[in-house]
């Protein structure tokens, strides 16, 4: 691997290096490797997923593999991981290119943009194609052992598909650089990434939905499309991923091959326009454009609209933090279908899942604008009233949440008014305790922080987790008690999780962090 200087092998070594050193640097910004603990842990782990998918496979001996349903069912899961491998993909492929900040560096210097472009390309697909190999490989081994050979397949099928979704990503990221800009790019594809990451979820809750109010004819087209002759029938295409996942050599060998030129014709032909994209990177902080009318300053407003004015306009102003919050409301979707489909609502699953959103997405707005305040010695210092500043910074988190849930929660109101206003209560204190404990627990951060403060800041996530949990537990037990149809069950239920909501917002209390 050491290769010539400038050569392909001798960038992937230090690029192997820089990973390596990447995986221990914890919270520290400091490089260093990783600690022989960490190591010996992520190796136990792997070693009991293999005991775990031995017991499983053992389990399923009498599985036929020839079967139709099991080859529906193998093809499913790894078109689901191909469609996560998406969302890592063009992450990935974000980050090589723009948020690395050495590709400056490395084209200023007399290496070969295509050697850099190929081992930036291998680096995208090592990443999309790790967790799943991690996760998926002792299954193989274990279905090799008890004579299922053909599942090594496992290996080459991960990293085809990897490859090639690598290759659509990274083609896809320089695309989006030619058509809107590099800074736009950034947004556009973590967007996408987002969205790919939700499709599945999204998708399979369209289909329950649309199946369950027409289900004859759902079953009477499912039939016909998986007949022999049907376009799913098992001779079809679709299906030759599954396929490949199984073990058959031909579907196997195609998908190599696929992954191959793809990989070639993407490091091979598309540096030069790597090249030109990055140029339109580097070239895109100009001079924003003078207005053509006369500035307006709007003085008079209140100190309470002012902050509230100020911390969205922030947010606003940045399009990462955006599209990391905006997946939590792409799951506000399939109740949108529920509440206003035609069939029977389910009161309780609607209240609990737009009490359980709502809480997760203010404690996501609430941690941006408290925690990861820029200026808090500023605010510190400024002539005013602290208390006026920390409510208005907490009901600048609380209110969009509140907003968003306005409408479906009107429309319960409407149609089923005590299940409705019960599931307003429990929305409404969701969302405010879970501002309130982040104002109360959460520690000071930077807003890059924000996809891993579950690991800087446990406290802070664990309260939130259980405050949703029991305000969820809640709205879902009022909303069965208010249908009618309950048992002491639901009765016991919802005094335990009243309780649970007071006893999260007093250990909250407790364990508060001083403030200035």
């Amino acid at each position: 691997m050491m290769g010539a200087p400038g050569s392909i092998g001798w960038l992937l070594r230090h690029e192997v290096k820089l990973a390596w050193y990447n995986l221990g640097s914890g919270k520290s910004k400091a490089m260093r490797r990783p600690g022989a603990g960490g190591l010996a842990t992520i190796a136990l782990a792997w070693l009991a997923l293999h005991g775990v998918a031995f017991f499983i496979v053992a389990r399923t001996q009498g599985i036929d593999t020839s079967d139709p349903r099991v080859l529906v069912a193998v093809t499913a899961l790894l078109y689901g991981c191909m469609t996560f491998m998406l969302s890592t993909a063009l992450s990935s492929s974000v980050l090589v290119l723009f948020e690395r900040g050495d590709l400056d560096l490395l084209l200023s210097s007399p290496l070969s943009s295509r050697s850099i472009f190929t081992v930036r390309l291998g680096v995208v697909v090592a990443g999309t194609a790790a967790l799943y190999l991690l996760l998926l490989t002792p299954f193989a081994h274990a279905g090799a052992l008890l004579g299922h050979v053909g599942w090594l397949a496992v290996y080459p099928v991960l990293l085809g598909c990897a490859t090639v979704i690598a290759c659509a990503a990274m083609l896809l990221t320089l695309g989006l650089v030619r058509l809107l800009g590099a800074r736009k790019t950034r947004v556009v594809a973590q967007v996408i990434g987002a969205l790919a990451g939700a499709l599945l979820f999204i998708l399979a809750q369209a289909f329950n939905y649309f199946s369950g109010s027409r289900e004859a004819e759902a079953a009477q087209a499912f039939a016909q499309a998986f007949s022999s002759s049907g376009v799913l029938g098992a001779a079809s295409p679709l299906w030759l991923p599954g396929r490949a996942l199984l073990g058959e050599p031909l579907p196997v060998a195609g998908l190599v091959l696929l992954a191959g030129a793809a990989f070639a014709l993407t490091a091979g032909r598309t540096h030069r326009f790597f090249v030109h994209g990055l140029q339109q990177a580097a070239s895109s902080s100009r001079a924003a454009a003078r207005p053509s009318r006369p500035l307006r300053h709007r003085f008079g407003a209140s100190l309470f609209d002012t902050i509230v004015r100020k911390e969205w306009r922030l947010i606003r102003r940045d399009p990462h933090l955006i599209s990391q919050v905006a997946l939590q409301l792409i799951y506000l979707l399939p109740i949108f279908f529920v509440v206003f489909g035609k069939h029977d609502v389910r009161y309780p699953a609607v209240s609990a899942g737009m009490t359980l959103l709502c809480a997760s997405l203010t404690a996501a707005l609430a941690w941006i604008i408290v925690s990861a305040e820029d200026a808090p010695d500023l605010l510190t210092m400024a002539p005013a009233s602290t208390a006026m500043i920390r409510f208005a910074k907490l009901a600048a988190g609380a209110m969009p949440a509140l907003a968003i849930a306005f409408l479906p929660l009107a429309w319960l109101v409407v149609r089923e008014p005590l299940a409705g206003l019960l599931a307003c209560f429990t929305v409404s204190g969701a969302t405010c305790t879970a501002a309130v404990i982040v104002h109360w627990c959460g520690k000071p951060a930077t807003r890059g922080e924000l996809t891993t403060r579950g690991k800087s800041d446990t406290l802070t996530s664990v309260m939130e987790g259980a405050n949703s949990l029991a305000w969820g537990g809640l709205a879902f037990c009022l909303s069965t008690i208010a249908g009618g149809s309950y048992t002491d069950t639901y009765l016991v239920g919802a005094a335990f999780s009243a309780m649970g909501t007071g006893v999260v917002l007093g250990m909250a209390w407790l364990m508060r962090r001083p403030r200035p």
